[in-house]
């Protein structure tokens, strides 16, 4: 008995999973989230690679509030926001491979 087909089998199937997980984390540049601190007055777009998009702070914030609170509350939104990409990405990797990670197990 020849484990040669079994084999190949098993070498095709983990060429197409790896190719579905190119093709996953490829479609995570177009998908984005968005986090927001100080009642919406900062906001932080990233996408599902965790790349910041964009900022945005209300003017209003910036008349009278500290530097260091709009610094706190911008940190804030970005992190927030990133670990939203990190769990877009971690959901769409996991139903690729069929099964769950851990948390964190996209480097986070």
């Amino acid at each position: 008995m020849s484990d040669g087909p079994d084999l190949r089998n098993l070498m095709e199937t983990w060429q197409r999973v790896q190719e579905q997980l190119t093709q996953a984390k490829d479609a995570l540049g177009n998908k984005q989230v968005e986090a927001e601190t100080g009642g919406g007055l900062i906001r932080c777009v990233v996408n599902g690679r965790s790349e910041v998009l964009s900022i945005s702070i209300d003017p209003s914030l910036l008349a009278g509030t500290e530097k260091k609170m709009v610094e706190d509350l911008v940190v804030g939104a970005v992190n927030l926001a990133l670990e939203r990409a990190r769990q877009v990405a971690q959901e769409d990797l996991a139903a690729v491979a069929g099964l769950a990670m851990p948390p964190g197990g996209m480097g986070g």
